[in-house]
């Protein structure tokens, strides 16, 4: 699979002509690096649970291998997007819909709003394709 990445200037996060000068920083779009970079720590490196922050947190992280199952042998992709964009509350750990925990990368309120969805959509479907029979 090709790896897609958008980039955004860094002069935002640095401010300055120094900022401007050609300094950019890439955003993936591919769902599975997106899920390492940003969920992995939680839900495990094959989103199952047991990623290296499960024994600091005080509630069990779900298999998110098994959300089809939960579902009646059907993937709610849309349910799934809601929940990573923050728009569906999933628990605490998961912040709200204002301030998700993982920041502007999955946010529609940048300047790349349209691949901020994108990248909700691709992480979603990479868990769709984890999914157990």
């Amino acid at each position: 699979m090709k790896i897609l990445a958008a980039t955004l200037p860094i002069a935002f996060l640095l401010g300055g002509a120094a900022g401007a000068r050609a300094q950019t920083m890439t955003l993936p779009l591919d769902g599975a690096k997106l899920f390492t970079q940003y969920c992995a720590a939680c839900h495990g490196p094959k989103a199952a649970g047991g990623g290296p922050m499960d024994a600091a947190l005080k509630t069990k992280v779900p298999d998110l291998t098994l959300i089809a199952r939960r579902n009646g042998g059907t993937f709610p992709v849309d349910l799934v997007q809601a929940v990573i964009a923050g728009e569906k509350p999933a628990g605490l750990s998961h912040g709200t819909r204002e301030m998700p925990v993982w920041g502007p990368i999955f946010s529609s309120d940048i300047s790349d709003r349209d691949y901020g969805k994108l990248r909700v959509y691709n992480v979603a479907k990479y868990l769709e394709g984890l999914q157990k029979k």
